[in-house]
């Protein structure tokens, strides 16, 4: 079986944090967990100090907020896995999605998945400009990179060791997905999705990306395509 390391970049998650874990390492699937807290400030911290070390959980701790994608970079930095997953900590993905996600490794049809959220798996209704925003991405995506991706923006990114050694992630923000995204394609890989479940959450219930992102998610795109 191969080893799994699941990354969850973890910021003001004190409602949901352990649950998360609980779900994760319900899976049967023994993987490696790491969290890594991004500078919370609403106890999140400290329910995590009694969590690291406990079986197969890490806990890594960034002194400052320095955002999502600087959270996922360090956690990749200590996976010692053959595969890598993130993990949202705010319960709008199911782990019970695992196995569907890592099937495609394990019989080599692929080193990348995504999980999709439009390919018809049971999901909680987006918010409609959520939704266009994220299409529109993920066609700017297709078109510069020659692919038909349905969800680029998904959470779920489950990639090989050896692709994440080639990533040199750079972004520190919302960057980090279109950046993941834009480097597994120039090294020749083709992205194998997978539909997934979703329940997305409301703007009161901690959700944090806004419309302002896209614009960091587009520039993302095409420095990376053009630039770098």
């Amino acid at each position: 079986m191969l080893k799994l390391s699941v990354v969850i970049p973890c910021y003001n998650e004190q409602k949901t944090i352990k649950e998360i874990v609980r779900q994760v390492q319900a899976t049967g699937l023994e993987p490696e967990i790491i969290i890594v807290d991004d500078g919370s400030t609403d106890g999140t911290r400290e329910i995590l100090s009694r969590m690291n070390g406990v079986g197969n959980v890490q806990v890594v701790l960034h002194q400052h907020n320095l955002g999502k994608g600087a959270a996922v970079r360090t956690g990749l930095q200590h996976a010692t896995g053959e595969v890598m997953l993130i993990q949202d900590a705010d319960l709008e993905y199911d782990p019970r999605d695992y196995p569907a996600l890592l099937r495609p490794i394990k019989e080599g049809k692929a080193k990348a998945v995504y999980g999709s959220r439009f390919l018809g798996g049971p999901r909680r209704t987006m918010f409609f400009w959520h939704m266009v925003g994220n299409r529109s991405l993920t066609l700017i995506t297709n078109i510069l990179f020659n692919t038909i991706l349905s969800d680029m923006e998904t959470c779920y990114k489950v990639f090989t060791a050896d692709v994440a050694a080639k990533l040199n992630l750079k972004s520190p923000g919302w960057g980090f997905d279109p950046e993941i995204t834009a480097k597994i394609l120039r090294q020749g890989i083709r992205i194998y999705e997978v539909p997934i479940s979703y329940t997305g959450r409301e703007f009161d219930e901690g959700k944090k990306i806004g419309w302002r992102d896209g614009f960091t998610v587009l520039w993302t795109l095409l420095k990376y395509r053009f630039v770098q």
